[in-house]
């Protein structure tokens, strides 16, 4: 869906579906992975039709997830590549959150903030992937010790992601016009130029 002829793509609707289905196996994946994490979380069990079947779905949705992980990675890890500009974006931060942004250094398609989250998710996905396959017992008989410490390594990756999941909804709220790119793949040139000068730059040839 396009809004206004003269809104500018974001997203594919390939894009879009990735990144949907990544994030639905991330709620899945929490809820009943905290139902495992702590007894009081237990009762989310029911929502997968009770303890074993939560035992048994998870991994499986797990690898699904990690698929389609790696699907948006080779879609996007190119864009995310910290440049120059993207170090001073960081040294800067502080003027955007008091929302001065019209100071920040010229952006491409992403910040320096949201490359910063692409990697930081890369390396906890990549945790969770190899921990849980060592931790799944329904098809490998590893060293219980070796068990044990992935055990630990895929809590405290699951923490990482889910704060970095959290930070990032967070920001996508708090910067008005962003999940519109993530319903219906476009934005506002106005968003895109005062948010992402360089890439608005190169998807109109705007020099102003």
């Amino acid at each position: 869906m396009q809004r206004n002829p003269r809104d500018l793509q974001r997203y594919t609707a390939s894009e879009r579906a990735n990144h949907w289905a990544v994030g639905i196996c991330f709620i899945l994946l929490a809820l009943s992975g905290l139902a495992f994490f702590h007894p009081a979380f237990f009762p989310l069990t029911q929502l997968f039709g009770g303890g074993p079947w939560t035992r048994i779905l998870h991994p499986y949705i797990g690898l699904v997830m990690a698929a389609g992980f790696v699907m948006m990675f080779l879609r996007f890890w190119r864009l995310n590549v910290i440049e120059a500009r993207d170090k001073e974006w960081l040294r800067n931060v502080r003027k955007m959150v008091d929302g001065n942004d019209h100071d920040m250094p010229e952006q491409g398609k992403y910040n320096g903030g949201q490359k910063v989250l692409f990697w930081g998710l890369v390396v906890c996905m990549a945790l969770l992937l190899v921990s849980g396959v060592l931790m799944w017992r329904a098809w490998f008989n590893l060293p219980v010790t070796l068990v044990r410490l992935a055990s630990v390594l895929h809590a405290v990756a699951a923490v990482g992601m889910i704060g970095l999941i959290i930070l990032h909804v967070y920001a996508a709220i708090w910067t008005r016009g962003t999940i519109r790119a993530m319903l219906y793949g476009t934005v506002t040139r106005a968003w895109a130029k005062q948010h992402h000068r360089g890439w608005y730059r190169e998807q109109t040839g705007d020099n102003r």
